[in-house]
């Protein structure tokens, strides 16, 4: 020891993880150790093993080694310790250890210099029930220490980045675990940005993994609640990433992971894609009618995406309304865009003749014109019109009208629009009656 003003320093030498650390303690000048003082230098001697890395290290692994494969023992070990221990500081350290074991090294193997534990989720049993057990570890871990959310969802990032050095039974550990986590909302469904990692697509570890983890999250809960996740994030337009560019079709995924036991994922991964190029197809219409390009070209154009994303005519009459009626800046007067409206359709009754050839596509139309005008307040009387106007240019039959009025309608506007198209219902069926 060495005096220093009012203080004493004692030079600590500490062997700790097969080195010794030294320390320079300072405690106040007395002549012997009494009560307060010994408890000031027990307190110094815990602040170091809370700001030591290999110490919290220690820590955790002999914490696991005494529970064991008690689960429910680990969650309150874990619970305890956060009390004493920096968890914040020591985040990534304390999920690496209780996920495989201790330390990992960039690559996924384990750091050899540091102690391990053999009770972790790489070392338990490869089954649903375990990974559901463990998933209550760090559900309960996190619920206790908030501040945790981040720093695992970090590590659950990294981990599957590590993929390619961890073994078979590791990944499906891991993936199991991942599901069950993404179902219980403890992560988001963003970490699945990692599998699009170019080395693991290319060696097949990302759709390999990926089955594990879609089997695990809908075992919890089911395609709808998946779809909802993946929405959420943007992923659900991105799964076909999996694959290598060569490989990323429809049809490879699909059976891809059919074969798996996975049809519910490739029917709404099908879906997705479906619904992308119908995006995509109404995009280059409203490109091709603010160009004003012959409608003959346009027509030509769509029969063709039709035909090569196989689109239904009703699905694609849907598509024309929506990218008509948004190609013009509607008036916000009532008794000004039923005129607007009018002359508007009346130009493009062509294009919409075009994709009304079968009396299903007409009634399809219909439904999308009574909606438009419930959903749009300006143009709630102007429904009866825009039906009569494309009755006259042959757009829609009196049959269609007929089966429309008498029980094709939806709910919005019904008594509405039922009322407007009374009398030319009355007319239509008169006429009917005249020409038997």
């Amino acid at each position: 020891t060495s005096r220093r003003g009012e203080f004493w320093t004692c030079p600590l030498t500490v062997l700790c993880s097969s080195r010794a650390v030294t320390w320079n303690l300072n405690f106040p000048r007395i002549n012997q150790v009494q009560g307060p003082s010994l408890s000031r230098f027990l307190i110094l001697l815990d602040e170091k093993e809370r700001f030591d890395p290999s110490q919290f290290q220690e820590s955790i692994v002999q914490g696991l080694n005494q529970t064991g494969t008690d689960l429910e023992a680990v969650a309150k070990f874990l619970d305890a310790s956060g009390a004493k221990l920096d968890y914040r500081r020591y985040a990534e350290t304390l999920f690496d250890i209780l996920v495989a074991g201790g330390m990992l090294a960039p690559g996924g193997t384990l750091s050899d210099d540091m102690t391990r534990t053999e009770f972790c989720l790489f070392k338990a049993q490869e089954d649903l029930e375990t990974m559901q057990a463990y998933a209550q570890v760090f559900n309960k871990l996190i619920r206790r220490y908030k501040y945790l959310e981040k720093g695992f969802e970090d590590e659950i990032k990294k981990l599957l980045l590590f993929l390619k050095g961890f073994t078979e039974s590791e990944r499906n550990k891991l993936a199991m675990l991942t599901g069950i986590l993404l179902a219980n909302g403890n992560i988001s469904a963003s970490i699945l940005s990692s599998l699009f990692n170019e080395n693991l697509v290319k060696e097949g570890v990302s759709a390999a993994f990926a089955v594990k983890l879609f089997k695990s999250w809908i075992n919890e809960k089911d395609i709808n609640s998946v779809a909802a996740s993946l929405r959420k994030v943007g992923m659900d337009n991105r799964l076909m990433e999996l694959f290598p560019a060569n490989k990323r079709s429809c049809e490879h995924f699909s059976k891809y992971f059919t074969d798996a036991g996975l049809k519910e994922l490739s029917d709404f991964a099908r879906n997705q894609q479906s619904i992308g190029a119908r995006k995509e197809l109404q995009k280059e219409l409203q490109e091709q009618m603010s160009r004003g390009d012959a409608f003959k070209d346009i027509i030509a154009y769509v029969k063709e995406e039709m035909k090569k994303s196989n689109i239904s005519e009703q699905t694609m009459i849907g598509i024309v309304w929506s990218s008509v009626m948004s190609s013009v800046e509607w008036n916000k007067k009532e008794e000004l865009v039923t005129e607007q409206a009018i002359k508007h359709l009346k130009q493009y009754s062509p294009l919409l003749k075009a994709f009304t050839s079968q009396g299903l596509s007409e009634l399809t139309l219909l439904l999308k014109i009574q909606e438009y005008c419930y959903d749009n307040i300006h143009f709630m009387k102007a429904f009866q019109k825009i039906v009569v106007l494309l009755y006259k240019a042959d757009v829609l039959s009196e049959e269609a009208i007929l089966k429309w009025y008498t029980d094709a309608h939806v709910a919005k506007g019904k008594s509405v629009f039922l009322e407007q198209m009374k009398k030319f219902v009355e007319w239509l069926k008169n006429a009917e009656e005249g020409e038997n």
